[in-house]
């Protein structure tokens, strides 16, 4: 088959990628290994499909940390308020949460996956489902994709296809080792927003509780690393928004020294030390016949209280009246620094995404062109980009796709 644009992967920048250049008139082609799109887009957010988030333009870019200088242009030409107005505009309206996540009214992602194939179809891209790339060839100007089923002949071509997370939904690498063949440098996949592993076995013991608003802070090589957000225990370690954007942030560290990480977790809701101990010790003077685990019931889960008396020594029946100061204080101390020791974390299938993937040094962040293959583009979380939790990472992906998908279809269009 023969086009003016050939995509590889329909996830969320694929979509995108395939609404942009279709509407700038490309004859546009999407090869497919599922046997429908998106499949990945419907595990996100937990099925809710958090979106973007309703930050300022300048506070999104700023998240992408190291990135931010690469992914400022393509957020700028497709910001967060232009993804809410064109699902708005078919349909589907979307509500902000206090965090500034954005999910769908309807809180179901099958809602935004259907609008992208519904769009794409209307402007008659070619859908080649059950259709896995087996290889790609670059001859006098045109790229050959070689398919299980129906090869695709095109003048350009852009590898939208994810990166190693959720190998299920399609996720396998293929796009990076596309890329490597065609001449692009690969920075080593890794696994983040995924959750972290402990040295530590209490956490166990608190599976599934979850105590909000923490900061989870720790130094990689005198460099200070801090997260915070709601963080819930598991049955090998932590999770929650707060370790999982931590895990990004550790990730280089922790597989490039392959040695244990000391944290510690701030659980005082961000407050000042101050204020945490001025309301602790209100608490003990208004109920001074209560346990300590009692009153530390009334500010966090109580088992997490049992379990904090257990493993630090504060012996559960101990009268809130008669804690000494010195036991005061270091009671105080250990809530403000929860030690825990990072092993790991989750394996890569299990990550949300992909840290790592085609490096940013050979794509132009005006285009999402390759700087050393003509023709080819990149868009998504095959490219070595990765924001925190919150919509930041789809939000990319739109965006990235939307502006490379534009750039092919104009190229299309002067030749």
């Amino acid at each position: 088959m023969d086009s003016d644009l050939c995509i590889i992967g329909s996830g969320p920048a694929g979509l995108s990628a395939a609404v942009s250049s279709a509407e700038k008139g490309a004859k546009t082609v999407i090869c497919e290994s599922n046997s429908t799109a998106g499949e990945k887009l419907l595990l996100t957010g937990g099925g809710r499909c958090n979106l973007t988030n309703s930050c300022d333009i300048k506070k999104f870019i700023r998240a992408f940390d190291e990135k931010r200088f690469f992914v400022r242009h393509c957020l700028y030409e497709f910001k967060s308020d232009d993804l809410r107005r064109f699902f708005a505009r078919r349909g589907i309206p979307t509500k902000v949460q206090n965090d500034g996540c954005v999910f769908p009214a309807s809180e179901k992602s099958s809602d935004v996956r259907d609008v992208l194939v519904k769009e794409a179809l209307k402007l008659k891209v070619t859908f080649l489902f059950d259709n896995p790339v087996l290889d790609i060839r670059k001859k006098n100007g045109l790229f050959y994709v070689l398919c299980k089923k129906q090869p695709v002949t095109s003048k350009k071509l852009i590898i939208a296809t994810g990166g190693l997370s959720y190998p299920g939904t399609g996720s396998k690498g293929d796009g990076l080792r596309f890329a490597k063949k065609l001449g692009h440098k690969i920075i080593e996949p890794k696994a983040a927003l995924v959750p972290l592993l402990t040295q530590q076995f209490w956490p166990a013991k608190l599976a599934g509780i979850s105590v909000p608003n923490v900061i989870i802070f720790a130094k990689i090589n005198d460099k200070k690393i801090r997260c915070s957000g709601d963080v819930i225990f598991t049955h090998r370690g932590i999770g929650g928004p707060a370790a999982l954007d931590f895990s990004r942030l550790i990730a280089d560290g922790l597989f490039k020294d392959k040695k244990p990480l000391p944290v510690s977790i701030d659980t005082t809701a961000c407050a000042e030390q101050t204020e945490w101990e001025k309301r602790f010790l209100e608490l003990c003077e208004k109920k001074p016949k209560k346990t300590v685990k009692s009153i530390l019931s009334l500010l966090y889960p109580q088992r997490f209280a049992t379990v904090f008396c257990e493993q630090f020594a504060f012996a559960g029946g101990e009268i809130a009246g008669q804690l000494q100061k010195s036991g005061r204080k270091r009671l105080i101390k250990l809530i403000k620094a929860l030690p825990l020791t990072i092993t790991g974390t989750g394996p890569i299938k299990q990550a949300t995404i992909t840290r790592g993937g085609v490096s940013i040094d050979e794509i132009s962040p005006r285009t999402m062109e390759s700087i050393i293959c003509p023709g080819l583009y990149f868009a998504g979380e095959v490219i070595d980009v990765d924001g925190p939790c919150g919509g930041y990472n789809l939000q990319f992906a739109f965006s990235s796709g939307a502006l490379a998908g534009k750039s092919a279809a104009e190229e299309c269009n002067e030749t």
